[in-house]
């Protein structure tokens, strides 16, 4: 978790003037003890790092808000800052589950959202192309992995449309084949 720069957090309002808030020396205590086993204990609930961070600080400045909760025994204050942080997670999921999915088409958030199950795929399938002969492994990358149209890989591979077309038809059979043949597509 990043060290906190400045307290409160830049862009929080500001409290209710009719309100009291903690002050800073106990706030950035409130900040050192609790920060990061409250970014630990978001973690361990499923959150990614941003939003542990962002859920942390959400915490920590309801604290501030709320200087009667440091008041209270220590045992007090981590029961109320870790039901803040559980229910700003169980908020943000349910946010998260009423909203379609946002469909990034660049490959790097794809590739770091999948974790270890998109790992295991990527390899998988490497292995299974590098099976393909070297004519289909040229076709299928200059079509699928750099996008190329029909006539920009004919052109690229300096064969004939047509050659392009039944070259990328017959390569995807080959690569039907191999991935059952490893057990991956049945």
């Amino acid at each position: 978790m990043r060290r906190r720069t400045h307290w409160p957090p830049r862009g929080s309002a500001a409290p209710d003037p009719d309100v009291a808030v903690a002050g800073d020396e106990v706030v950035e205590a409130l900040y050192d003890e609790w920060a990061a086993p409250l970014f630990a204990y978001a973690l361990r609930r499923g959150a990614s790092r941003e939003r542990a961070e962002e859920v942390v600080q959400d915490a920590l400045v309801r604290a501030w808000r709320h200087p009667e909760v440091l008041d209270e025994s220590r045992e007090a204050r981590r029961a109320w800052l870790y039901t803040v942080v559980r229910n700003a997670l169980t908020d943000a999921w349910r946010r998260d589950g009423a909203r379609p999915a946002v469909v990034s088409s660049d490959v790097e958030d794809v590739a770091n959202d999948g974790g270890l199950e998109w790992a295991v795929e990527s390899w998988t399938l490497r292995d299974a192309v590098a099976r393909l002969s070297e004519d289909h492994r040229r076709v299928l990358h200059h079509a699928f992995y750099l996008g190329h149209s029909v006539d920009q890989t004919a052109a690229a591979l300096r064969v004939a449309p047509g050659t392009v077309k039944s070259r990328t038809y017959y390569a995807l059979r080959a690569l039907r084949v191999i991935l059952e043949e490893m057990g991956y597509v049945q």
